[in-house]
């Protein structure tokens, strides 16, 4: 029997699809990732992330389920002991299961519940804290600009010429356990990192090798009409736009910086696997959770109930075990992160404890021409007064300011109608967002693909509104709920012999008993005392 491959999973957290080379972006430096997606991988243009925030998508994408159907929609609702992970199914099926402790998946608060989805849990801490930002004071003071603007600019390095980081740290450690493997177990390792989520701040090089002049041009709010209400209230409590082109540029010179520095760390994956010979046999998966607005529309950082393309279209990139089928490249078929799941239970010929929706990419990366889904779907925001993402706010007031950076988001959703729960479809040519408080959306995006204009109520589009309305409710009845794969039982053991006490001949009572504690259910205890009745009158 052949052992099964390994499997390696890379996780940036809040990375938008076009910040790769690869994907068209003039001032994107990530050779690593761009190598790998011409030569050995596919890498999907058209993924998308289920929901636009970090905890809810993780749940969906490591269980192959969408957030509504068990309710991972907010980031205080992670997986519970009832519930299973790729990673978990993994480990029981004979993986040695690595990963760090960036979470964002499993209920903490429950002792041993995180170590019982993995074998080997690298909790780090093991480094002193990074330099910190060369310019002192990068916020400026209440009122300024810039002063929400998560944009920290450089950082400072250390004796070594670092900056030596969390995310550095789980890297050295990922590599350390795929050169000095444990046991001749296959190997699933997990790193799942923090870049290049804001704040917006990065070291040399990172910092120089963006040029500002390639930059694409940004998607200005003042070209936009009819953008949703949460929209709207970020960007008031954001205010930032008082920030002129310039600083938006270096904010998102910045956010670029940091991808190059994500796509170093990759490179050092890579490495590691080639140095210990295990790079062909290894199944490879680059994703992201989500993305980012970093500066388009005026804004910063993601919303919960916001849909547009740079926070739900997401890195996916794909190298499978060598000997399968690969047509390397990239392939603009729409594909969702919920497909992460099937796709790595597909390769390692595990199979699923439970119902999900993924779809395997494996006859996508065969033939980049092949389809699986003509619509994608996404989701996010709550129900009135019902819990939500609630981060932890600096209660600080300076000058009628209020001093967290996380303020802004956190006062636009505590707005019922900004918040209300939505959901996105979207085919290659249009997308429609509904909100169960109005402020729906529609985008014409062979006409519109930075989606300004927003077509909703308009006459002449009734027609194509109607038919994605009808795609959002099929996908809600098809995916509200899953039946368990564990059968349960309607009648105790205790239930089933008084029901059949009296049919069965005193004789035979103890082997009866024994059946039944062994697990034999009531219809057949029925029929096998009726049998027993008969054999005994003849």
């Amino acid at each position: 029997m052949n052992k099964r491959p390994n499997i390696v999973i890379i996780n940036p957290d809040e990375m938008r699809w076009d910040t790769m080379g690869h994907m068209g972006n003039p001032a994107a430096i990530t050779p690593a990732l761009d190598e790998f997606a011409r030569t050995e991988a596919v890498s999907f243009s058209n993924a998308y992330c289920q929901n636009p925030v970090c905890v809810p998508s993780r749940c969906s994408f490591f269980t192959g389920l969408y957030p509504h159907t068990t309710g991972h929609r907010t980031m205080g609702n992670l997986l519970k002991p009832t519930e299973t992970t790729l990673l978990k199914e993994l480990k029981n099926a004979g993986y040695y299961v690595w990963s760090n402790a960036r979470n964002d998946l499993i209920a903490a608060q429950i002792d041993g519940l995180i170590e019982d989805h993995v074998t080997e849990l690298y909790y780090g801490g093991n480094t002193h804290p990074a330099p910190g930002f060369v310019n002192p004071a990068p916020r400026g003071q209440p009122g300024d600009p810039q002063f929400y603007s998560f944009c920290n600019g450089e950082l400072q390095l250390d004796a070594n010429g670092l900056n030596y980081t969390a995310d550095d740290e789980d890297i050295d450690a990922a590599c350390e356990r795929i050169l000095h493997p444990v046991d001749d177990r296959p190997l699933c390792l997990f790193v799942g990192m923090l870049y290049p989520h804001p704040p917006y701040n990065v070291e040399e090089p990172y910092f120089s090798d963006i040029d500002r002049q390639k930059l694409p041009e940004r998607i200005c709010y003042k070209d936009c009409t009819g953008k949703s209400r949460m929209n709207s209230l970020l960007r008031q409590y954001q205010n930032l736009t008082g920030m002129t082109d310039e600083q938006w540029n270096e904010l998102r010179a910045i956010y670029l910086g940091m991808c190059t520095k994500v796509d170093r760390m990759f490179a050092r994956i890579i490495d590691a696997l080639k140095q210990a010979g295990q790079y062909d046999n290894t199944l490879i998966v680059f994703l992201s959770d989500h993305g980012d607005y970093a500066g388009d529309y005026d804004l910063i950082e993601k919303a919960q109930n916001c849909f547009e393309d740079v926070l739900t279209r997401v890195p996916l990139l794909v190298k499978p075990p060598k000997g399968s089928p690969l047509d390397a490249g990239v392939c603009d078929s729409l594909v969702e992160l919920v497909d992460f799941y099937a796709t790595v239970m597909d390769y390692a010929g595990v199979q699923p404890d439970h119902s999900h929706f993924g779809r395997s990419l494996a006859p996508l990366i065969a033939d980049r021409s092949n389809s699986i889904r003509t619509e994608v779907f996404c989701e996010g925001g709550r129900n009135p007064n019902e819990a939500h993402c609630s981060e932890s706010v600096d209660p600080t007031v300076v000058n009628g300011f209020r001093y967290s950076v996380m303020w802004p988001r956190y006062a636009a959703q505590h707005d019922n109608a900004a918040h209300a729960k939505g959901a996105m479809v979207r085919t290659k040519d249009w997308k429609y967002i509904y909100r169960a408080q109005g402020d729906s959306e529609l985008y014409d995006l062979t006409a519109d693909p930075h989606e300004l204009h927003n077509l909703i109520g308009e006459e002449r589009h009734v027609p194509i509104q109607a038919q994605l309305q009808q795609k959002l409710l099929a996908w809600y009845q098809e995916t509200a709920d899953t039946v368990p794969y564990a059968r349960d039982d309607r009648f105790s053991k205790k239930m089933v012999w008084e029901k059949v006490k009296l049919q069965c001949p005193a004789e035979h009572e103890a082997m009866v008993k024994e059946k039944i504690d062994a697990g034999m259910s009531l219809f057949p205890a029925i029929a096998l005392c009726k049998e027993l009745r008969e054999k005994a009158k003849q």
